[in-house]
């Protein structure tokens, strides 16, 4: 997998004749565009008047649009000289523009519009290049490196302005990240000895190769959602029911026992929003929304998958008072195959709690309409805007918030996070955390962010987050994106979705992949790959170190939810197979394969 900035082509000296006429103290730059739609638009990289220009030398231009398949890094075009000399300016944007991206890279804006800013763009240093998403994919070429530094820091203050409402000033990056994570906003005074461990790995090859299908299960219905099982079967969830699928060492396939529901049963009154697998996986408890145009319940269902049939409907209370859940995991991350397991987790906007299967006498229930009971928990008083949740193999918890933070909780207390990561403003939709609780995976719209944990504590020994504070010098984050062509290839206003590790439930054994959907895309990344400090990506990108190596599935309708089986099926391959749902079928990928 070459790195992104290999992808686009290079805007060689032949492209660059006339940068000899570039004035010292002014701001003009060359423009270029491998792809373009008949939208005559260079947002946020010119003035008005620039624009204007550009727009109609772009009239008479023949641009080539022949790219048919997205890649992770070979583009099927060539940069198209746009304009030899344009100025460019930040400017204030007062109303929401919709353009193709729906995004305004480099504009400063208030309001709500900017909690939802699409940062579509890619600075190449080494290049002296900066490339971004709008009406196309375009370039800006700088002649000197004095010139692309104004550019950078100049962008970087009106990036963070429009992040935060507060100037980009010394003192309110200290009120944003505080002192102990100021490596999140200054990536070049970050204690980067975390990743320094981390090896480089051929378990996924390195070419730009299409992955192909091994297998096409067809659905029944309409997907909603899939829950993958370590052992003999995975679970498609439809507005009509449960489709149980069989787990192959070389992916899924065939049909196994269903469960339909039936329209005059309470179970029915909106589509299910999840299932989770619990006690060894012989039950599924199925959550589904109070309605549908909201994500939250007040009660969940017990299934027995062996025979298809709701065993228990549980009511979500306290005290006698009905309680809301936006989500529910297992204790931790192997609980689903413990049989002796009777909790789990449940999350909402500021509640974070565990729930009791059994009665107060430990005797387990098994009876229709049942109340489980409060374990544990803590409820906040507002604010915390709680979105997304994960456990570790030990049962620490990751919470994502509204707000972009991330917090990580021990085994003992529900009440106060161990340690809370500021992230960078983008709201966390979700979460995954490795087996070891030493990396945390948060998925934002426009990038996944990749959070070490680890830290030494006084005694020089080797600690997470979840056990103990992690103090000063903490590792800034790693980023993952698309690059601006492929953000520009998925089509309007792309988002990722589920960003997660390949699934170990054993001491010992290492994650090997991260994976994340974006519109029709399943997209993966090598996680040694992106641990690796000398990763050639990190050598010429600015800013946050940011992996633009991946590979990309491309389906042909959106993608529902994409997730690595256990980790032991991949004892024919080093990787378990990539399971890949749409709302019409699932198809099953090797990733080790050339």
């Amino acid at each position: 997998m070459g790195a992104g900035q290999s992808r686009d082509g290079d805007l060689d000296d032949s492209d660059s004749e006339g940068e000899e006429d570039y004035e010292h103290g002014t701001r003009q730059d060359a423009v270029a565009t491998p792809f373009s739609s008949s939208e005559q638009n260079l947002a946020s990289s010119s003035s008005k008047a620039g624009m204007e220009d550009i727009g109609s030398k772009l009239g008479n231009l023949s641009l080539t649009a022949g790219r048919t398949a997205a890649d992770g890094n070979t583009p099927k075009g060539q940069w198209i000289i746009a304009e030899k000399s344009v100025s460019w300016e930040f400017t204030r944007v007062e109303e929401n523009d919709d353009d193709e991206e729906n995004n305004n890279d480099g504009h400063e804006d208030g309001g709500e519009r900017n909690r939802s800013w699409k940062s579509w763009y890619l600075l190449v240093g080494n290049k002296l290049r900066v490339d971004l998403v709008s009406y196309g994919v375009w370039a800006l070429k700088f002649p000197m490196q004095e010139d692309f530094q104004d550019f950078e820091n100049e962008f970087r203050n009106c990036l963070f302005e429009n992040t935060y409402l507060l100037e980009a000033t010394e003192e309110n990056k200290i009120k944003i990240f505080g002192k102990e994570f100021m490596g999140w906003a200054k990536p070049e005074i970050a204690d980067d000895s975390v990743w320094e461990d981390a090896k480089d790995s051929l378990d996924m090859p390195a070419d730009a190769k299409n992955l192909r299908e091994d297998y096409v299960e067809p659905s029944r219905d309409i997907i909603q959602s899939l829950t993958m099982g370590a052992r003999d079967h995975s679970y498609l969830m439809s507005a009509k029911g449960i489709e149980a699928v069989k787990n192959l060492p070389f992916g899924i396939q065939g049909k196994g026992v269903s469960v339909i529901f039936n329209e005059a049963d309470s179970i029915s009154y909106s589509t299910p929003k999840k299932a989770m697998l619990v006690r060894a996986e012989s039950n599924l408890m199925v959550m589904r929304p109070i309605k549908e145009s909201t994500s939250h319940s007040s009660g969940v269902h017990q299934v027995d998958v062996e025979t298809g049939k709701v065993v228990t409907a549980w009511k979500l209370e306290k005290d006698g008072t009905p309680i809301n859940m936006r989500d529910v995991i297992n204790d931790s991350k192997g609980a689903q195959l413990d049989p002796s397991s009777s909790t789990f987790l449940g999350l909402d906007d500021n509640r974070l709690c565990r729930w009791d299967m059994r009665d107060q006498h430990g005797i387990v229930q098994q009876l229709d309409n049942l109340v489980l009971d409060w374990k544990e928990g803590h409820q906040f008083s507002r604010g915390k805007n709680f979105q997304c949740f994960a456990t570790t193999g030990d049962g620490g918890i990751v919470v994502g918030s509204k707000d972009g933070k991330v917090r990580l909780y021990g085994t003992t207390s529900m009440r106060m996070a161990k340690t809370a990561f500021p992230g960078l403003g983008s709201p966390i939709t979700h979460v995954d955390v490795t087996y070891d609780g030493k990396w945390v995976l948060a998925t934002t719209d426009s990038y996944m962010m990749l959070i070490s944990t680890v830290f030494k504590d006084k005694d020089g020994k080797a600690k997470t987050g979840f056990t103990g504070r992690m103090g000063n010098n903490i590792a800034a984050p790693r980023l993952l994106k698309l690059s601006p062509l492929d953000v520009h290839v998925t089509g309007n206003n792309p988002k990722f979705q589920h960003g997660q590790f390949s699934w170990v439930t054993e001491s010992g054994r290492q994650e090997r992949n991260l994976v994340t959907t974006v519109g029709s895309f399943t997209v993966v990344w090598n996680f040694r790959r992106v641990k690796e400090s000398n990763h050639e990506c990190y050598h010429v990108m600015r800013g946050l170190k940011t992996c633009y190596c991946y590979r990309i599935i491309p389906k042909e309708e959106s993608i529902v939810d994409s997730k690595f089986m256990h980790d032991s099926f991949s004892s024919a391959s080093p990787n378990a197979p990539l399971v890949v749902a749409t709302s019409k079928s699932v198809s099953s990928f090797n990733v080790s394969k050339e």
